[in-house]
């Protein structure tokens, strides 16, 4: 009998007993629910439930922007690009500190990467570096709302404006955060969300492209197809040319069928995300040595999807948390000390130079209670 390998992380603590996991991921019963009917009907692909997620979800982000599902963030990123126009040799300033996911299908694309470096209390895009480094070669400016925290969009868009190039946010982590009352999906030329499986709402993995141009819209569902049009084939017209070549960056029903019931949970689960914010905040706020990254932003309403501290001695910290059951971590590095970017490094990142070895990520979920937010604080405030 074939043997299955365990390649989880041995260094993960199991989400058991009195375990304090970092990540957990929310699936309402709903989402089986619906996925099981899904199953048992005929569209399991790229089908209706699709249809209907989209739509639900650019209405209950209240924005004009036209939803296209896709099979991951990544894939929703690649499709921004290439509809941003981006070719070989452009210079697209994007942020040192994201996902590797925001820059990789730069690379795919031929494009020459600025990194921008972050700003010390948010460790968001600096607009002043943005400022700084664009040139008459720059194609698009990539931001990232990291933890849940919208950037500063008006000096971003400020800036993208003056040099006629659109601006691409990765809002990954951002589902239901807005900037001075705009929410964020509806006011780049395209935004891209996750639901990647411990984001606020999971379809396993996926995404979703927001496209304000509806000229571009066609475009866009055509290329996550292979280029085809696929209302004029299940039209029946079998005359439809393939003009560009496209990917297989759809979504399916069975992921949509998850999405469609977290959504509708998505003010709830947004509500918790923000209270057990609020309760770190409440209990880290004077802390000695101890920073809150990314909270103190009146301009902005926080998704709140992660939590940031900035310490000294982060391994020590680290140590006594886990002694106490309760994992910490990096998720997100500075993506210049990747080999594969190693071309476009940069000397010019003295905000993340500084917060590079102090950054550290406490648990945050909807499996968590402010008890539990407490107990952490506790430990922390004991010292290490």
């Amino acid at each position: 009998m074939a043997k299955f390998l365990d390649t989880h992380d041995p260094s993960l603590l199991k989400s058991e007993g009195e375990n304090l996991v970092l990540f957990y991921p929310f699936v309402p019963p709903e989402a089986i629910d619906l996925v099981s009917e899904t199953l048992r009907s005929r569209w399991i692909g790229q089908g209706p439930k699709v249809d209907r997620f989209e739509l639900e979800f650019k209405d209950a982000l209240g924005v004009n922007s036209t939803a296209v599902a896709v099979g991951s963030g990544t894939d929703g990123l690649h499709l921004a690009y290439v509809l941003a126009g981006i070719s070989p040799g452009d210079e697209v300033i994007s942020p040192v500190f994201t996902c590797t996911a925001t820059n990789i299908p730069l690379l795919h694309l031929g494009a020459t990467i600025r990194f921008a470096d972050v700003e010390r209390d948010t460790l968001n895009i600096d607009p002043a570096h943005v400022a700084r480094v664009i040139t008459d070669k720059t194609k698009a400016i990539v931001c990232v709302h990291y933890a849940g925290l919208p950037c500063k969009m008006d000096a971003i868009k400020e800036i993208a404006d003056q040099h006629g190039i659109p601006v691409i946010e990765d809002a990954a982590q951002a589902v239901g955060a807005s900037y001075q009352g705009n929410p964020i999906g509806g006011i780049s030329d395209f935004t891209v969300f996750s639901f990647q499986a411990t984001k606020h709402i999971t379809t396993a993995d996926g995404g979703m492209l927001m496209v304000k141009d509806p000229n571009l819209v066609s475009k866009a569902r055509r290329l996550r197809w292979f280029g085809i049009d696929r209302e004029a084939k299940h039209g029946g017209t079998w005359e439809n040319d393939i003009t560009e070549a496209g990917f297989k960056y759809q979504m399916t029903d069975v992921a949509a069928a998850m999405g469609l019931a977290g959504l509708a949970r998505l003010d709830e689960i947004l509500k918790l995300r923000r209270e057990l914010l609020e309760a770190y905040k409440e209990n880290l706020t004077g802390v000695p040595n101890l920073e809150l990254i990314g909270l103190e932003q009146p301009e902005s309403v926080h998704a709140a999807w992660l939590l940031t501290i900035a310490i000294d001695r982060r391994t020590d910290l680290m140590k006594k948390l886990r002694e106490h059951k309760i994992e910490s971590g990096q998720i997100h590095f500075r993506n210049d000390r990747y080999q594969i970017f190693s071309q476009f490094r940069t000397d010019e990142t003295p905000n993340m130079d500084a917060l590079e070895d102090r950054y550290l990520i406490l648990p945050l979920h909807t499996n968590m209670t402010t008890d539990d937010v407490k107990r952490v604080c506790q430990v922390i405030r004991s010292g290490w």
